[in-house]
């Protein structure tokens, strides 16, 4: 089972081989979450699948729970930038569920809402990792916060449902909904909620075309 310890101190850590070695790394930990889980994801486990000596593990990370956090960074920072893409071009709030939607399938498809599920799980038996992970999910409200502002923002209901509010619960409910998902193995149950989410805004949306529109100051 991974360990929480001290982040290690490298000096070589900016050398081209020391990041590539760093990677493999990375890759073989979120490879190994995927496979084996939380409790299947040892310092010997990963070295092996990366084809390398297990001490480099503590030498560039510290610990086995610094480098799947690490892992957890690597998949968080590339949901981001896809996610970032897809609503970029997005908008009305229905062309952002439909975005979610199609988001929440990749990371299924793809095992990404496996290494956030296993990290969650593992948070709860090694020490000060809960706090780590929360953290890492921090930006996320940050986002949706932001994509809710795009797309809800001129909307008269806007003032009813602050924002930040808004945000949390919406990533409280889709981080519930990957962890179902990945328990059951039932991903239509999920999708079908996000059909139902999306009649709900799109009615919202009939209903705010005949509001008063906001006054302004």
């Amino acid at each position: 089972m991974a360990k929480s310890g001290s982040p290690s101190k490298v000096a070589t850590a900016g050398t081209k081989r020391s990041a590539n070695t760093r990677q493999l790394l990375v890759n073989a930990a979120i490879e190994t979450l995927k496979d084996h889980g939380f409790a299947g994801a040892s310092a010997r486990a990963i070295s092996e699948r990366a084809g390398l000596n297990q001490g480099l593990v503590f030498y560039h990370f510290g610990s086995v729970a610094n480098l799947l956090l690490a892992a957890l960074d690597a998949v968080s920072g590339d949901r981001m930038v896809r996610f970032s893409a897809a609503v970029e071009s997005v908008s009305s709030p229905t062309e952002l569920m439909d975005v979610a939607a199609q988001i929440f399938r990749e990371d299924i498809d793809t095992g990404h809402v496996t290494v956030l599920v296993e990290m969650i799980a593992g948070a709860s038996s090694t020490p000060g990792l809960s706090a780590e992970v929360a953290t890492r999910i921090g930006p996320w409200i940050t986002f949706t916060k932001g994509a809710i502002d795009k797309t809800f923002g001129d909307s008269p209901f806007a003032s009813l449902l602050p924002a930040d509010d808004v945000a949390y619960t919406i990533v409280a409910l889709f981080l519930g909904l990957e962890m179902l998902t990945h328990l059951d193995g039932d991903r239509e149950h999920a999708l079908t909620i996000f059909g139902r989410a999306q009649q709900l805004v799109t009615m919202l949306g009939a209903v705010s075309a005949f509001a008063p529109p906001k006054e302004t100051s």
